[in-house]
């Protein structure tokens, strides 16, 4: 359909000067809103050349109030009259401001944009049970638009989210880096505090009862238990006649202590152990018993990290109640000091 053309020069004389600027945005406004260009709009404190200008604009004064108050329906009625815009205030405005989108139909397409943003959330809980449930919750709680600000963030977000948590539990338990690297490309993409490490956390309470919490050593305890180590090299754990893998065996022949790392004992598990873990306090009676008593001391070790140990069935430690450097001696028979509480 053919539209009459409105006439740009004279409409920038009439209504596109500074001092009425202030009516083409409440007019603006308006149509955004859906609203109809009818009735009065108002400006509290007008400047002489706001009057000035509207009155130009109108053909007369629009009132000597302290307001300057101007009727839509009157302005669309010059513009169509005068020929400056025969289709009135709607195409005068759109030609000055350009096109107007209403708030509705930016709501609907946002609205839409985050369901689409949603898609890799929908299909991980469909291909996961237990995630069902925490699927819909994020969609409802808001960390998501926190965390992304918008849906074309939110997207490829989700899908790190989805492909990490598709993977978990990991077994065996594996350095998280490592796991972030093969995953996701980039060995600091589950770092503390990253958008992806804040929502897979939130997904491993759910995929495995870990309970809520915060601050580094819950963190560090929630990615144990889904298979994912913080630090599998520096966490170590000394150990003196302990038996079960070709190491053990050889240092405990020769009744010297031996030091592990986290990695060693989540990838190569003594093969048998013995039936009570006993936990003491200090490195020193370690050594004392390997100096006193050598391969016939009793079977003891001395961890400085075991809150890090992942939960094997055959030998678990207790993450609630054991120090950071605790030493843990392992004996049948033996009287040892019990973990500090």
């Amino acid at each position: 359909m053919n539209r009459t053309p409105v006439d740009e020069a004279r409409l920038r004389r009439l209504l596109g000067g500074p001092d009425l600027a202030w009516l083409l945005e409440r007019v603006r406004r308006r149509l955004e809103r859906g609203q109809s260009l009818t009735g009065p709009v108002s400006l509290a404190a007008p400047t002489p050349a706001q009057r000035a200008a509207a009155e130009r604009l109108l053909g007369r004064a629009p009132g000597d109030g302290k307001a300057l108050t101007v009727r839509l329906d009157a302005v669309d009625a010059v513009l169509v009259r005068s020929g400056v815009s025969p289709e009135g205030l709607t195409a005068a405005v759109t030609a000055l401001t350009g096109p107007v989108i209403s708030l509705e139909e930016v709501r609907r397409s946002e609205d839409q944009a985050w369901a689409e943003a949603y898609a890799p959330l929908t299909v991980l809980a469909g291909e996961v049970p237990s995630l069902e449930e925490w699927a819909g919750r994020v969609r409802e709680d808001g960390l998501v638009r926190r965390l992304a600000r918008t849906p074309e963030a939110a997207r490829p977000l989700l899908d790190q989210v989805a492909r990490v948590l598709r993977e978990l539990p990991a077994e065996p338990p594996r350095s998280l880096s490592v796991f972030a690297a093969d995953i996701l490309g980039n060995a600091h993409a589950l770092d503390d505090g990253t958008p992806p490490a804040t929502l897979c956390l939130s997904g491993i309470r759910a995929l495995t009862g870990h309970p809520d919490g915060a601050g580094a050593t819950w963190r560090r305890a929630a990615w144990a238990s889904a298979g994912l180590l913080r630090d599998d090299v520096s966490s170590t754990v000394l150990t003196l006649n302990l038996r079960g893998t070709p190491a053990l065996d050889w240092m405990a022949d020769m009744g010297e202590p031996c030091l592990l790392t986290l990695r060693q004992l989540a990838h190569h598990p003594p093969r048998t152990t013995p039936p009570v873990v006993h936990i003491c306090e200090n490195p020193a009676v370690l050594s004392a018993a390997a100096d006193t008593y050598g391969p016939d001391a009793f079977r003891w070790s001395a961890s400085r990290a075991s809150r890090r140990l992942p939960p094997w069935p055959s030998w678990r430690t207790s993450t609630s109640s054991v120090p950071n450097s605790a030493t843990m001696a392992t004996s049948t028979g033996a009287a040892c000091a019990s973990p500090r509480r």
